[in-house]
C-alpha cells in the first residue's frame, strides 16, 4: 500500500484546506485510515480516522471544523479543514492499518504517507 498526502499550503486563519490522501495500492474502503499532524517541537498526534465501515472518530479540538470523507471511486480519504488556527500548523501524515478499525496510536498504522505541511498565519 502507498499513500500519497497532498494539499497542504500557506493559509491565513479562519481559512479552508482540503488535504488528499490518494492510495495505491488496496482500495481505501478495505483499510482504517487515519490523519495524524506533527507541530514543530511535537510528537506527532491523531486527528481523526475513517474505519473501513465508513465510521469516524475526531479529536476533540477538531470537531465541527474538520470532516474526514472517502472517495471510493477517486480512492482517496480527503480532510476538509475550515476556521483554520495557528496551532492548527503542523507536517499532516496519513496512515493506513488493517485490524479492527481507527487507532490513536500511531504505532498501530503499518502505512504511511509523506506528510503534506499546513501552515496557518495569524
Amino acid at each position: 500500500v502507498q499513500l500519497q498526502a497532498f494539499g497542504g499550503g500557506l493559509v491565513q486563519a479562519g481559512a479552508s484546506l482540503r488535504l488528499s490522501c490518494a492510495a495505491s495500492g488496496r482500495t481505501v474502503s478495505s483499510l482504517n485510515i487515519g490523519w495524524f499532524r506533527q507541530a514543530p517541537g511535537k510528537e506527532r498526534e491523531f486527528v481523526v480516522g475513517i474505519n473501513r465501515g465508513g465510521n469516524t472518530n475526531y479529536r476533540d479540538s477538531v470537531k465541527g471544523p474538520f470532516t474526514i470523507s472517502r472517495d471510493n471511486a477517486e480512492n482517496t480519504v480527503y480532510l476538509q479543514m475550515n476556521s483554520l488556527k495557528p496551532e492548527d500548523t503542523a507536517i499532516y501524515y496519513c496512515a493506513a492499518r488493517d485490524g479492527l478499525g481507527i487507532s490513536f496510536i500511531t504505532t498501530s498504522y503499518t502505512y504511511w504517507g509523506q506528510g503534506t505541511l499546513v501552515t496557518v498565519s495569524s
